[in-house]
């Protein structure tokens, strides 16, 4: 069994519990590309998974276990695969998620190479998620991808795109737990790792600081600053530059002064204006979905099939009905969201407990 071991309290259990099971035990530790123009004051948050303490935390776990331990430099790839689309998306306007698209075609496309290579049966991961073997109505098998049963750490949303092949051949072993469960065991089996600074992983692990903006600063050039203003184009504030907004933000529009608070609603790239408006305007009553990825039988077309959807990992699944035409889906909300939903993230659709599939707003 190949366990990717980030140096976290979760991929760490993973590999204790399956060898506690009498699985032998592979470990690997992706070396990814890490900005080198960050500060080198930001480099030392402790909520970032790619670091030289996560390293050094995997090395221990695996020596506490006796498994042997390899460590893949993947930086090239990541940096081509996953930051440049990053960047390049950000500049055009759009709000993308990487960790979405890594998973299937970076991550566990890497992971599975690595298992045929050192002759392991399957991946496994500390992603909170489960699988299900299922049959269709046409008696066809597949592998299912159900949320876990933590739902305050379930992440089911960033795997909706991984392949049959790739759900098939993986293992969520803390699907099933609860985080705190999860530290019981990592006490129990003695993994060093000092509680009270320790930080959950968060955001995305390419940069050190906790949100994009800086390094958006450092990477996204030609942009220039223009005007925000309101829907009946009254001019209220300067922006920094498009790609640095997102649709639905409020906070750093710098424009105080008004009534009420007001958000961003839309982008103009060609005139290079910001538009904000206060937050009934982001109402929206449906979304529009391309890049569509099934699990198991995909949607019957042109019918309204009653499905929930949820537009960030951990958002609110909102109810609704989905017609699918071939490439192409509509999401109707079956009540109005006021939730700013930004072209480029994804939606990931759910019937109960299992994802159905999903697909990248436009």
């Amino acid at each position: 069994m190949l366990v990717a071991l980030s140096g976290g309290v979760d991929s760490s259990v993973v590999a204790c519990l399956l060898k506690a099971h009498g699985h032998d035990v592979v470990g690997v530790h992706l070396s990814l590309w890490q900005d080198p123009r960050a500060p080198a004051c930001a480099k030392i948050l402790p909520s970032k998974c790619c670091t030289a303490q996560a390293l050094h935390r995997a090395k221990s776990v695996a020596r506490l276990l006796g498994i042997p331990f390899h460590i893949v430099s993947l930086k090239r790839e990541f940096k081509r695969v996953v930051v440049d689309p990053f960047v390049a998306a950000y500049a055009r306007g759009i709000t993308p998620n990487p960790c979405v698209l890594c998973n299937p075609t970076f991550k566990f496309a890497h992971l599975l190479k690595l298992a045929k290579k050192w002759k392991c049966d399957k991946i496994a991961t500390g992603h909170y998620a489960r699988l299900k073997e299922k049959t269709d109505a046409r008696g066809r098998k597949y592998t299912a991808l159900l949320v876990a049963n933590d739902s305050r750490k379930d992440q089911s949303y960033y795997l909706y795109r991984l392949s049959d092949s790739e759900r098939l051949h993986s293992l969520f072993p803390l699907g099933t737990l609860k985080k705190s469960a999860v530290y019981v065991l990592a006490k129990k089996w003695k993994i060093p790792l000092d509680r009270a600074n320790y930080r959950e992983s968060q955001n995305l692990c390419f940069f050190p600081e906790k949100d994009a903006l800086p390094f958006l600063r450092r990477y996204v050039r030609g942009n220039h600053s223009g005007p925000i203003k309101t829907r009946e184009g009254k001019t209220v504030g300067m922006h920094a530059g498009l790609p640095f907004y997102t649709i639905g933000q409020r906070r750093g529009l710098r424009i105080g002064g008004l009534t009420i608070p007001l958000y961003v609603v839309a982008k103009h790239s060609r005139h290079n204006v910001l538009v904000v408006a206060p937050r009934g305007e982001l109402r929206s009553d449906s979304i529009t979905i391309t890049q569509l990825h099934w699990i198991g039988p995909a949607p019957a077309e042109r019918r309204k099939i009653p499905l929930d959807v949820r537009i960030r990992s951990l958002g609110e699944r909102i109810g609704g009905t989905l017609v699918r035409t071939g490439k192409r889906a509509i999401f109707h909300f079956a009540k109005s969201t006021f939730d700013g939903i930004a072209p480029g993230q994804s939606a990931v659709l759910y019937r109960r407990e299992e994802i159905v599939g999903g697909g990248i707003i436009t």
